[in-house]
């Protein structure tokens, strides 16, 4: 987590993302990187290149009203040696973002949320849900600054030793970064039941192939896997929930959704979410 990327548009939950950043940046030693979009209306009809309908004084306005209240908001909230740095870009969030992204070599995403409608009025609109499902880099979708550490990270989890790689290293490296203990958690629901014997077989399993450390192993009933992982996280007490998402498209996201943006959705904690390449 040594470089930030704040997708940030100067409201409360933006605020509570950056000032959660910058307790990251500060145990990780690193910096953080703060963006707005603004998305203007463009001429696309017949041009290959979208024209701006604005005139460039207007846009230079613009950025610099942005750029002043970037620096106020710095004044008030930077932390001793964590380097902050901020851009105003043009055009679409979604794409933006991730361009910056690469160019910036960011590790991870810090998204702020409102309420309990979470992505739906995420402070970057509709974009977000891309971002969730389609980021390269881990996102940590925030609605509430987080006074107390991380010591409980619920990690909901299929149990297949195959294609999960990836996704279990990034898991234990926040892990061991936050010094949290981890709980695996199988959902067992009417759809999906699996007996005990055999699930706590696949468990085990699992723990032994990732060579997992500081962890506990949990079997949790419920109707069904959202409401679960909710319920679960609630009842151990979770600081922060980590999930895969599948990055689905067109009529398959539609058909099946993504069971990483509905938790999201429905629950305060922060949400660690890292888009899977392989269904």
């Amino acid at each position: 987590m040594k470089k930030i990327l704040v997708p940030c548009d100067f409201s409360k939950p933006a605020i509570q993302a950056f000032k959660f950043a910058l307790e990251v940046a500060k145990q990780s030693k690193g910096n953080i990187h703060l963006v707005y979009v603004i998305e203007l209306p463009v001429l696309n009809d017949t041009m290959l290149m979208p024209t701006l309908s604005f005139e460039a004084d207007f846009l230079k306005e613009l950025k610099e009203k942005t750029e002043k209240r970037f620096k106020k908001l710095i004044d008030k909230h930077a932390t001793p040696g964590v380097e902050i740095t901020f851009d105003t870009l043009f055009g679409s969030t979604f794409t933006s973002v991730l361009e910056v992204v690469e160019k910036k070599s960011c590790d991870l995403i810090m998204l702020g949320s409102h309420g309990a409608t979470g992505l739906r009025e995420i402070i970057i609109g509709s974009n977000a849900e891309k971002i969730v499902r389609f980021s390269p880099v881990p996102v940590i979708v925030v609605k509430n600054y987080l006074k107390d550490k991380i010591k409980n990270i619920v990690f909901p989890n299929s149990l297949d030793t195959e294609g999960q790689e990836d996704l279990v290293m990034k898991v234990k490296a926040m892990q061991n970064f936050f010094q949290a203990h981890l709980h695996v958690v199988w959902i067992n629901t009417i759809t999906g039941f699996t007996n005990d014997t055999i699930t706590n077989e696949r468990l085990n399993a699992f723990a032994k192939r990732f060579m997992l450390k500081n962890y506990s192993l949990h079997i949790f009933n419920h109707l069904s896997q959202e409401e679960g992982i909710l319920a679960f996280n609630n009842h151990i007490k979770g600081d922060l929930i980590a999930m895969a998402t599948h990055g689905r498209k067109g009529l398959n996201h539609i058909m099946n959704g993504s069971l990483a943006e509905d938790v999201v959705n429905h629950t305060s904690a922060p949400v660690w979410t890292y888009h899977l390449e392989k269904e």
